[in-house]
């Protein structure tokens, strides 16, 4: 057998809270496994499948990890290249975590890499976001362009891809929790109304501009101040099972702030230390736990990395 390469892709916290569609930040764990080999068999093929549980389409077209390389071998006018895939999943589906988002950039990476590296990390943006397009049907790159390029990321324009990475405070760590219960990325999306109050526009962007400032200046009261939804989380949060209930018991364990992480139902909180962040996670824990919903915790420094190579 011919000796492969294998690429680690990030899970990702989408929205941010105030930052719908348009903030997004890297985990350490959990993430995707791709493996690709050079074949002599002309084009893209999936020779296996892992941890999936048969949800993933193997066809080419169809899986977001093998359309994303198809349309990055296609711009560099590969398409003809051999090459097979072996896809590892090792995040939960539809957890609000950008499991799709994981796979495409997996996918495209892991080609580019096995190719030497025609195109930059940062070329390999759109092709990814087509990948995970196929799986949800909109064109936002808040969990592709963390999930590849690692740290937070400010995305000022979906359809030119202007995304930009916002520094760290140092010491600021993520909680985020993943009770086990069904919220579809399509429903998620299609509960929101399209009807925003000027005071509520007001009140979401100046928390936007808030927390940028203070990521840029390691002001953590003024992120504390910021992390507030107006807009997305209330119209949400019905479809999380006890989100105020975790949400306001992380406050006060001393969470900077808690919302729903991408389109649910996994929620995050941010906290100055890891210390904090264990005991937000011990709180989170505890509620789905006693509410007897199935859960998984992780606990995470912002991955400044993104997609690596293994």
């Amino acid at each position: 057998m011919r000796t492969g390469i294998k690429v680690f892709a990030p899970a990702s916290v989408a929205n941010v809270g105030v930052g719908y569609d348009i903030l997004g930040f890297a985990l350490e764990k959990p993430g995707d496994e791709i493996i690709v080999r050079l074949s002599d068999k002309p084009g893209l093929r999936i020779t296996k499948i892992t941890g999936a549980k048969g949800k993933l389409p193997t066809a080419i077209e169809k899986n977001t990890a093998s359309f994303a390389a198809l349309k990055m071998l296609q711009h560099i006018g590969e398409e003809g290249r051999g090459i097979e895939f072996e896809i590892h999943k090792k995040m939960p589906f539809g957890s609000g975590l950008g499991s799709s988002a994981a796979s495409a950039v997996a996918g495209v990476m892991a080609v580019n890499e096995i190719l030497r590296r025609p195109l930059t990390k940062r070329e390999l943006l759109p092709f990814a976001v087509m990948g995970e397009q196929i799986a949800d049907g909109a064109w936002h790159a808040d969990n592709v362009a963390p999930s590849l390029l690692g740290g937070m990321i400010l995305i000022r324009s979906n359809e030119t891809l202007d995304v930009h990475r916002l520094p760290i405070p140092k010491g600021l760590y993520a909680t985020v929790i993943y009770p086990k219960v069904e919220v579809l990325t399509k429903h998620s999306r299609g509960i929101l109304s399209d009807q925003t109050s000027l005071k509520q526009c007001i009140e979401q962007t100046g928390n936007l501009a808030g927390f940028i400032i203070g990521m840029y200046n390691s002001d953590i009261d003024l992120i504390g101040r910021s992390l507030k939804d107006v807009i997305i989380e209330p119209q949400r949060a019905q479809l999380i099972p006890h989100f105020y209930a975790v949400k306001n018991a992380v406050l006060e364990a001393g969470a900077l702030g808690c919302s729903i992480s991408g389109a649910g139902p996994s929620i995050f909180a941010l906290s100055t230390n890891s210390l904090i962040a264990e005991r937000v996670g011990e709180e989170m824990t505890r509620i789905f736990t006693d509410a007897k919903i199935e859960n998984q915790l992780f606990i995470s420094k912002i991955n400044q990395e993104g997609a690596v190579l293994l």
